[in-house]
């Protein structure tokens, strides 16, 4: 990977680009050095032109961005870096600084695809309330409340299992995973550390 640092005097611009929601979290800058600590630590570090100093994102609020990888375009002088967030990326406590919701081409997404999708909707739901939105109707309503629609989801999943009408059993199925993410989220978890558990547990 060629990289030009002397066209920006040994600057280059750095896109961070959510690698699951594919939705653009910040602009930075990186050196040599910032993205050689980048790539030997996975988390991605920029040089602060304010400052004059590096700093790896994350290091005071502790919302890192995990290194997933980095691009280079055809001119060899701006990166694309694709990483995992591990919590609010804009100093204003917003998922990213551009205010971007993705919500374009989710009907393309293959299933795993969309329930990070739905994932993170989910999340800027809670990280950006909307008026009338169900699914901060729920999260306001707290724990008790998310854990007790899971309940009942699961108990009318079930209801349903023993029939044979199969729109109402797949409905029913995609309320219940829509009411567990939304625990998930309230609870403060994350898919990817239930599906590494699921990961341990699974004995090919």
């Amino acid at each position: 990977m060629e990289i030009n640092f002397k066209k920006g005097n040994g600057l280059v611009p750095a896109i961070v680009q959510d690698s699951k929601t594919e939705k653009v979290l910040m602009l930075g800058y990186m050196n040599e050095e910032s993205l050689k600590i980048t790539e030997e630590k996975q988390l991605v570090t920029f040089w602060s032109r304010s400052r004059n100093c590096l700093w790896t994102k994350g290091e005071t609020s502790g919302n890192y961005l995990k290194l997933e990888e980095i691009l280079v375009d055809c001119d060899n002088d701006t990166l694309l870096i694709k990483a995992n967030p591990t919590g609010p990326v804009c100093h204003t406590g917003k998922d990213t600084c551009f205010n971007e919701v993705n919500k374009k081409n989710y009907e393309d997404k293959n299933a795993g695809e969309f329930l990070e999708y739905l994932e993170a909707f989910i999340k800027n739901r809670k990280d950006n309330p909307e008026e009338g939105s169900y699914t901060n109707y729920l999260l306001d309503k707290g724990i008790n409340r998310c854990a007790q629609k899971v309940g009942e989801e699961a108990v009318e999943l079930i209801i349903e299992a023993k029939d044979n009408n199969e729109e109402l059993f797949l409905g029913e199925s995609a309320d219940l995973i829509y009411h567990f993410l939304v625990l998930l989220i309230k609870k403060g978890n994350t898919l990817e550390q239930v599906t590494d558990v699921l990961k341990k547990r699974h004995k090919p």
